[in-house]
């Protein structure tokens, strides 16, 4: 749709992002720092809302607006102010979503938010496509469990319907006696009986997607610790066979999700080679920060280009990029790093007591290197991060909410 600007004379399609527009974001997690910096330097003012108005992303908005998700009211007067509303993370409740987009415009939409916040949506949406994933079955009594898991096997894992409920709502089964533990967990509602795939690497493929065009990042290796993101690697280290595979599963998944954004399509990979769906993130993911120096092209300036109506770049490696994710105990070796090393980016996130507490991750680290052993080789010398330390049971890796 063409307007007038009677300023200066002249058409300009109201369905663009232009500087001078507002770009409103909702949630304050990590993401949303790159996102303004992305939207400032293109001369589009930021409104940030979110429950908290201590934290980097409302600290650099041009305006904020403190309020609870489920105000009404408050989200109401924040969406009329702006031009376009973008969520940061996949933590936004789809329901509020719906409810922006009756006052401003939404381009990532609420479909595969509601898609990927519900387990048996989520499954129903891979079944459709055929996808491979893990064997599970939807469980409502303690005599389901005994039931479903002569087929889904040992180990297992008991996980509610709904996303976002916490580790402390799952249940990782082992043996038959650890059954009827989950008695208790099953008087909250329905949940999911998923098969633990015994996986030889995470890996995942970033996707923006546009209206008109699909440009995909290189693939990364994910490695994780205790449900928490340790460290992303590209360009994977993985045959031309297994990555022709995730991409072109990953084009039927882009091909079928209405949205556009930025959004993660994660893979378990398992020693014999076979590839199972994890799950997708419809929202931009921290593993995606290494993109920051790995491509020509930043995860958050590829996301603002696809909900801003822009072409989206054609994206570029430039060199492999090992990227490190450091809790504040490991603060005190990484300022040691940040004197000595010229090819290492360190990025320390400006957090208050209350988010520390609520995310341990205290920084990143994108290291570059002519390849990615030299880079990994870098990392072990310092003693900071083991990456060959032992690891939790291979429950799913991502931080529930």
């Amino acid at each position: 749709m063409l307007i007038t600007d009677k300023k200066v004379g002249t058409e300009v399609d109201n369905s663009i992002l232009n500087p001078g527009d507002t770009l409103g974001i909702i949630g304050s997690s990590t993401n949303g720092v790159g996102l303004v910096i992305a939207a400032r330097n293109a001369g589009i003012s930021v409104g940030v809302y979110g429950d908290n108005e201590n934290t980097e992303t409302m600290e650099l908005a041009d305006f904020r607006v403190v309020g609870a998700l489920n105000d009404q009211q408050q989200l109401q007067n924040f969406a009329e102010r702006c031009d376009v509303v973008t969520y940061e993370s996949e933590t936004i409740d789809a329901s509020v979503i719906n409810f922006l987009a009756a006052h401003t415009r939404v381009p990532q939409g609420a479909d595969a938010l509601e898609i990927m916040q519900d387990r048996s949506l989520e499954r129903a949406f891979f079944s459709q496509l055929n996808l491979n994933v893990a064997p599970s079955a939807t469980i409502v009594s303690l005599d389901d469990v005994y039931q479903a898991i002569g087929s889904i096997g040992y180990p297992s894992i008991l996980k509610p319907i709904q996303k976002g409920l916490g580790q402390n709502r799952q249940l990782v089964i082992k043996t038959q006696s650890d059954i009827v533990k989950a008695a208790d967990l099953l008087d909250w509602g329905t949940y999911l009986l998923e098969s633990l795939i015994p996986y030889e690497k995470e890996l995942s493929v970033f996707v923006a997607k546009s209206a008109t065009s699909t440009e995909y990042f290189p693939i990364v290796e994910n490695r994780y610790r205790d449900h928490e993101l340790m460290a992303t690697i590209v360009p994977a280290q993985i045959d031309a066979a297994v990555n022709d595979e995730m991409l072109r599963i990953t084009k039927e998944i882009s091909d079928n999700l209405v949205y556009t954004g930025v959004f993660e399509v994660a893979f378990f990979l398992t020693k014999s080679g076979n590839l199972y769906v994890k799950r997708i993130v419809p929202a931009m993911h921290a593993a995606g920060y290494v993109f920051d120096r790995a491509t020509n092209v930043s995860m958050a300036e590829q996301h603002l280009r696809a909900i801003a109506g822009l072409p989206l770049m054609a994206v570029k490696q430039l060199m492999p990029v090992v990227a490190v994710y450091f809790t504040p105990a490991q603060e005190s070796g990484i300022r040691t790093q940040w004197q000595i090393k010229t090819n290492w980016f360190f990025n320390f996130y400006h957090r208050t007591l209350l988010q520390a507490d609520k995310a341990p991750m205290a920084g990143h680290v994108l290291v570059e290197a002519p390849t990615v052993k030299e880079a990994l080789d870098q990392i072990d010398d310092t003693n900071i991060w083991n990456f060959n330390a032992p690891v939790a049971d291979a429950a799913p890796t991502e931080t529930e909410r």
